[in-house]
């Protein structure tokens, strides 16, 4: 039995472990296909102010009210009634359950890198029998642990954290002795990319918004914090170490080898770099630690996915069986339904034969409204409350950045979300049906949200079918 607490060092590595995944991995190369180095400097000092300002609302949020629980979900539901906080609650959670399916997914590519040959394909991109055995393995093992206690898989994770983080650290150690400002210096605007610098940084907005991903985590678990106050602090830690390790891995490798070649290898091109610094040793020790980093973060993703459907049904949003904890606090029928939704979509990539990238460009496509609402919501609370002009400025720089995410990410991705959306707007309106003695009760607001997604649903729907293939 456990009902113990989770401190600062624990909530700040669950914030970091859950950014830290499988995206650092591949960001030299990921960046490198769309933006030269001009572009990538600019489109990190946005991100870096946008995602700032995003914790920081965290942050504020946090010590506005103190009283709320849950992080995305609870702060959407407060701000702006039951179905926008429902919708909020629905596109996090399909993001971190497929997001961590990815992680399996990628986890076992990883693995077959070391097993594998030409002529004996064992796990594949993750997506064969062994992969889909080893993976389901995984998820029920990650499920006991879990169940046993949130605290316990919070000190898990922060092992893993420490663990992960070594190799990134000797990356940029040896990025920087093997750095030559000349190749660096080659092409900054990147010319044969055909695309203008502000095209090329709106390319890399959607990349550098996957890698922040989870900056929500201490949030989200701020019911098992020790002191509330440590919510916001681990949030902006969890950010500060981050953006760090991303600016200086992607800036430092463009010194390394040229834009076109490194945007030409493989993934994880860590391991790529690595090997032309140290030899064959460092493919092997950034593949290894791929395997970790996204392990670990599957244990931090998979409590954030058990705890939001747990705060929604304690608030109507999500039907009645998933409130329920066990005796050592942990939500457990809340757990189940995410291992159960986990194991079907793993059913589905062995079936269809999906890669993780196809899973990522779903799972990111669900973030962008909930991550918006953050800093929308800290502006009306602020406002509200007569804040200080700073804690205003936040929530409207926040919400800026949002607005930007969203027109970065583009039509197709907002079109996919809403075609996401809408089984979950069946679910709500059977949780509503059931708390409200059978009845919706909804008012002008929620009917007209309703009918803006259904007449979007339709479009998504028609665009699918006629232009868009999503891997």
């Amino acid at each position: 039995m456990s009902n113990k607490k989770i401190g600062l060092l624990s909530l700040t590595a669950l914030v970091l472990s859950s950014m830290i995944g499988s995206g650092i991995f591949s960001l030299p190369q990921n960046m490198a296909e769309v933006a030269g180095s001009e572009a990538l400097i600019i489109g990190w000092t946005i991100t870096g102010i946008g995602i700032i300002f995003l914790g920081l609302s965290f942050f504020f949020i946090s010590r506005l009210r103190p009283e709320l629980d849950g992080g995305i979900y609870t702060y959407a539901r407060e701000g702006f009634g039951e179905l926008m906080g429902f919708m909020s609650a629905w596109g996090y959670w399909l993001c971190a359950t497929i997001g961590i399916v990815g992680y399996l997914v990628v986890a076992f590519e990883g693995i077959g890198t070391f097993t594998d040959s030409p002529s004996a394909v064992i796990f594949g991109q993750g997506n064969t029998i062994a992969s889909f055995i080893g993976s389901s393995i995984i998820v029920w093992l990650v499920h006991i642990l879990i169940a046993k206690g949130v605290k316990e898989a919070a000190t898990v994770n922060l092992i893993a954290t420490f663990v992960k983080v070594f190799p990134l650290i000797l990356f940029i150690l040896l990025a920087l002795w093997y750095f030559n400002p000349e190749t660096f210096s080659q092409d900054v605007k990147a010319t044969a990319l055909n695309n203008s610098v502000s095209d090329q940084v709106k390319n890399t907005m959607l990349i550098t918004l996957w890698v922040f991903t989870g900056v929500e985590g201490a949030a989200v678990l701020s019911a098992h914090a020790k002191k509330r106050s440590d919510v916001g602090l681990a949030t902006v830690l969890g950010i500060l170490i981050a953006l760090a390790l991303y600016v200086a891995i992607t800036v430092l490798s463009l010194g390394i080898l040229p834009r076109e070649t490194i945007a030409a290898m493989s993934n994880p091109s860590m391991a790529g770099l690595l090997e032309n610094m140290m030899g064959g040793t460092g493919k092997i020790i950034i593949t290894a630690c791929l395997i970790v980093s996204v392990l670990a973060s599957y244990i931090s993703w998979t409590m954030f996915s058990a705890e939001v459907p747990y705060r929604g049904a304690k608030n109507g949003a999500f039907p009645k069986i998933l409130d329920k904890l066990n005796q050592n606090g942990t939500p457990i029928h809340s757990l189940w339904f995410t291992g159960f939704v986990v194991q079907f979509c793993l059913l589905l990539v062995l079936l269809t034969g999906k890669s993780y990238n196809a899973l990522l460009l779903i799972s990111t496509s669900m973030i962008l409204v909930p991550y918006f609402l953050i800093g929308a919501y800290l502006l009306k609370l602020s406002i509200q409350q007569n804040s200080p002009w700073y804690i205003k400025l936040t929530g409207f720089l926040a919400s800026l950045y949002g607005l930007w995410i969203l027109y970065a990410a583009g039509l197709d991705y907002l079109l996919l979300s809403v075609l996401l959306y809408v089984p979950g707007i069946g679910l709500f309106l059977y949780s509503r049906y059931q708390y409200q003695g059978g009845k919706f009760n909804l008012n002008k607001w929620e009917k007209l949200v309703l009918a803006i997604i259904a007449v979007l649903f339709v479009w998504a729907v028609y665009n699918a079918f006629t232009n868009v293939d999503w891997g």
